[in-house]
């Protein structure tokens, strides 16, 4: 009996072996197809044979070529469902089930992208309410490829009901929501994000080559994660002593004990959260942290304890040289010191610290909130994440460099890009620029590039519609200057290619925060851009946008499209808030600013000849309060040209 059931074990291994017929992951159970359009459909099969699918009463045959790979186009179907598939080649056949026709949209970007529903305001009510079954979500996995993919190595299409929807991407549930409800069609979502990315990763090679922005590319980055890893090193060892060619096998790191040694050149990080977002590269191994901590002389004569957040590795902890702790935890780090630990004045913290071990992915860094790093007393506190470390690694001990996705151009495309074409698209949404606001000015031309390039590569110019960057960081002057502004600016100019659309967040998002968890405006202001850009519809879109401005004796007179039913300021006592205005000195001024006949005239006593006009012009525009009379924000601008703090940046 044993005998006959490995025989027929190995009988059905031999079959499944040399089975052939593959249909792309994206096709399956419950995914949604789009309306109105041809629809391709493509897979793998044997060298030459015939492939028949079958879908809503027709058949389409085609051919696997020499490469075995097969395409077919479906006839164009209006919204409807459910429907059955079948795709046949010889005696194999794949059936799926459950398909509806309607709209499908790719999302795409970093972590506000990424943001799930059961992270967003009201998540548990929204969850509870979520018995939406024409709705869809398709997440593909975080992978990176050096080389442009074939398919995807898992995902499958997920049903929108309160069991599911709390790991849908926030932004998109909240848009196809509306969108199914306004336009009463099944809406399916390709969710293809990765927190944190830069748009170089989300970018094709080819695209790169023939650019002028990104050209020169190419022709330097790493071709395997083994030369990448390389080229991180040297890149770590040039920012620690200066020159990629340092000996790194003549530090001598004993030294680091000796009083009086100057910790100053190492590099700088704050000890909380992951290193890797802090231009370590996804080094793994072990390294030194160094702070000189003030401590008051009420502290040295009495018990205090050293918070320092979480991290698993092995950790050796020295105060003033001498050792303190030496060994592993898993729980919060709370060091209890004796009266005496401690002298008056500066002291020197060192610590040394691996790789986190659980969670793995954490890398280096401590886990933990601003509060959980402190030296503490029954009556006082000292924080001790108020300023940046010096950071240094160890070069003694085995290191590696993770696989990071913004170590490597194009990395995101190849893997979580190209495997997506041709599937057919209504079009797509972005929510990106974050991680790109250092180089903004970049951004201008990179930016436009990659949409472009998706839609050569998809074959149509389909709908491109973005989130421009939300209220997060400092409240700046336009004489100080702000990255994030200068990315914003990117964003509107990116408006000036066709069937594009942007939803302004300036007013919903959070100083403190680089994850405002409101994703229901958002995804409502995507959805009017939707509706107006890609279907056709006659609804008020976006916020006040700068027309134009005529400079005259001390004032600027501002002329608005996109006014809506009117401009409207939000503030009870009528104020206008958020302009700047300079003379030809190009010092600015915070400006009055009034609503006069349709327009806004701005002005400042000190500015007799006008020149150029700033609105929102910081990472975080608090004060911003131009609407229009639907509750759309103004985008924020300038009317001046002057050079800002981003142009030299490059990739």
């Amino acid at each position: 009996m044993k005998k006959l059931t490995l025989f027929f074990t190995l009988l059905f291994l031999a079959s499944s072996a040399f089975a052939q017929l593959k249909v792309a992951r994206l096709f399956g159970d419950h995914m949604v197809l789009q309306r109105d359009r041809p629809v391709k459909v493509w897979g793998w099969a044997s060298k030459g044979d015939k492939v028949e699918i079958s879908f809503n009463n027709q058949k389409i045959t085609t051919k696997a070529d020499a490469n075995g790979k097969w395409l077919a186009e479906l006839p164009a179907t209006p919204a409807g469902g459910p429907y059955q598939m079948s795709i046949r080649a010889r005696k194999e056949q794949i059936n799926l089930q459950d398909i509806l026709v309607g709209e499908v949209w790719l999302l795409s970007g970093q972590s506000n992208m990424e943001w799930r529903v059961k992270q967003a305001d009201r998540a548990a009510t929204e969850i509870a309410a979520a018995h939406y079954p024409s709705i869809r979500h398709f997440e593909v996995a975080h992978e990176l490829a050096f080389e442009p993919q074939a398919d995807l190595p898992s995902g499958n299409w997920k049903v929108c009901a309160p069991g599911t929807v709390g790991d849908f991407s926030a932004v998109g549930y909240f848009f196809a929501r509306e969108l199914s409800q306004k336009l009463g069609v099944p809406v399916g979502l390709v969710h293809s994000s990765w927190g944190g990315s830069q748009i170089e990763g989300w970018i094709s090679e080819k695209a790169m080559q023939a650019s002028e922005v990104l050209g020169y590319y190419p022709a330097t980055m790493a071709r395997n994660w083994d030369e990448d890893a390389q080229r991180q090193e040297k890149k770590l060892i040039k920012q620690a002593y200066g020159s990629a060619d340092f000996a790194i096998e003549s530090v001598d790191e004993s030294k680091y004990l000796t009083p009086g040694y100057d910790y100053t050149k190492w590099l700088k990080v704050n000890p909380r959260g992951q290193w890797d977002w802090q231009g370590i590269g996804g080094f793994r191994g072990q390294a030194f942290l160094q702070r000189t901590v003030d401590v008051p002389a009420e502290m040295t004569r009495t018990e205090t304890t050293l918070h320092f957040g979480r991290n698993n590795s092995n950790l050796t902890f020295y105060i003033n040289g001498k050792k303190v702790l030496d060994g592993t935890t898993n729980d919060p780090i709370a060091l209890k010191l004796p009266a005496g630990t401690w002298q008056e004045g500066p002291n020197s913290i060192l610590i040394k610290l691996g790789q986190m071990r659980d969670p793995q992915w954490f890398g280096m860094g401590f886990l933990g909130t601003p509060a959980d790093f402190a030296l503490s007393t029954s009556t006082a506190k000292v924080p001790l994440t108020n300023e940046r470390w010096n950071m240094i690694p160890s070069w003694k001990y085995p290191r590696t460099y993770a696989h990071f996705m913004n170590n490597v151009g194009t990395t995101l495309y190849n893997a979580m890009i190209a495997p997506l074409i041709p599937y057919t698209i209504q079009g797509a949404l972005w929510y990106q620029g974050e991680s790109n606001a250092g180089r903004a000015y970049q951004y201008r031309q990179a930016f436009p590039l990659m949409i472009n390039s998706w839609r050569q590569n998809w074959g149509y110019n389909f709908p491109f519609l973005f989130v421009q960057l939300a209220t997060f960081g400092p409240f700046q002057n336009s004489n100080q200057g702000s990255d994030w502004a200068e990315l914003r600016e990117a964003q509107t100019l990116t408006l000036g290619l066709p069937k594009t659309g942007m939803a302004v967040t300036t007013d919903i998002g959070n100083p403190d925060d680089i994850h405002p968890t409101n994703k229901q405006d958002v995804g409502h202001r995507l959805a009017l851009s939707a509706l107006k850009v890609a279907y056709g519809q006659e609804v008020v879109h976006s916020g006040p946008t700068f027309k134009e401005v005529l400079f005259t004796e001390r004032k600027a007179t501002l002329n608005f499209d996109n006014a809506g039913s009117g401009l409207v300021v939000k503030d009870k006592y009528g104020y206008l808030k958020g302009f700047e205005i300079a003379g030809e000195d190009r010092t600015f001024y915070y400006a009055q600013a009034r609503l006069e006949g349709g327009k806004v005239v701005v002005s400042h006593p000190e500015v007799p000849h006008p020149a150029a006009v700033r609105y929102g012009w910081a990472n975080s525009p608090l004060d911003n309060n131009l609407f229009n009379a639907e509750g759309l924000p103004a985008v924020p601008f300038r009317t001046d040209s002057w050079k800002g703090l981003t142009e030299q940046a490059k990739f």
